[in-house]
């Protein structure tokens, strides 16, 4: 298969950020990333635009990290409490995913999305923590509680 360098103008996932020198499939650089104005082909001629654009890509990281710096502060601040219903003897109908914190999360002000928050899904009330990364160098644990919504009440079992 024929291989091509290409210059990536915009950020491609899974194959660089913008002003990398990547080699691709000729196919892929051709048929997607040419049109869709990703990338454009190495030649003598880019060597002004590479620069310019390592340029642009070192001032949007450094933002990029202030932002999250500045994100990390805030969810340190937080205090987040899920409230689910509960069933007899304090079993959780369902459980609570990475979605529903999202959601909670949201309401104290701070908008993440689905890829950042690494939780598996819970389904016992209590503390728990979730993995957020926010930027590559910035990853925050943040501790939650899960608590039910109505009265815990024992069991027919357990009271005896």
């Amino acid at each position: 298969m024929a291989h091509t360098e290409v210059l990536l103008v915009k950020p491609v996932e899974r194959l660089g950020g913008e002003g990398e020198q990547v080699s691709v499939k000729a196919g892929y650089a051709r048929n997607f990333l040419f049109p869709q104005k990703y990338a454009i082909p190495v030649n003598k001629a880019n060597k002004k635009q590479i620069e310019a654009l390592i340029k642009a890509r070192e001032i949007r990281e450094a933002n990029e990290k202030a932002e999250a710096e500045k994100i990390a502060a805030r969810l340190a601040e937080l205090s987040i409490a899920i409230a689910v219903k509960t069933g007899e003897g304090g079993k959780m109908f369902g459980s609570v995913t990475a979605a529903d914190l999202i959601a909670r999360i949201a309401e104290e002000g701070v908008e993440l999305n689905k890829k950042q928050v690494q939780l598996a899904a819970v389904k016992e009330l209590g503390k728990h923590t979730a993995a957020i990364k926010l930027h590559k160098d910035i990853k925050v644990d943040l501790n939650f509680e899960v608590v039910s919504e109505n009265p815990i009440e024992e069991t027919a079992e357990a009271s005896k």
